[in-house]
């Protein structure tokens, strides 16, 4: 399969699209992790080991998807994605926004989605669901 024809590119008018993705997690194996498997993928990557880093010094029009981390020292995940959306009013769009958690919990699911994030991830099952992810589909 040569590199247009990767599932893990989004379509965008007959174009392919390489991703920004900005990785958002207080535990660097993780961080480093995800960071290699989504460059394997022919991706950006972005790092911020918090989510107090990630509001003062992201670009939100440059990223295209988010992956945050919902348990976090000081600012959790769930906070950070309500101060993305007190913000959007500044921004044309906000990316997209997986929350990832070790907890299988439905409320905290059910908060993080009414707060506006497309999809809640157990970080175990996050390696397997990242292509589909990365391809634009909310599994």
């Amino acid at each position: 399969m040569n590199q247009t024809d990767s599932p893990n590119r989004i379509e965008n008018s007959g174009k392919t699209q390489t991703l920004t993705v900005a990785i958002v997690d207080d535990d660097p194996r993780v961080r480093e992790l995800l960071k290699e498997e989504i460059q394997d993928e022919g991706h950006h990557v972005l790092i911020f080991e918090s989510a107090e880093t990630f509001l003062d010094n992201s670009s939100l029009e440059s990223i295209d998807l988010v992956l945050l981390d919902l348990m976090m020292p000081g600012m959790n995940g769930l906070e950070c994605l309500q101060q993305l959306h007190h913000r959007q009013a500044c921004h044309d769009k906000l990316p997209r926004i997986v929350v990832v958690s070790a907890l299988s919990d439905p409320s905290k699911q059910r908060q993080v989605l009414e707060a506006g994030a497309e999809s809640y991830v157990i970080k175990p099952d996050l390696f397997e669901r990242l292509p589909t992810l990365l391809n634009g589909s909310t599994p």
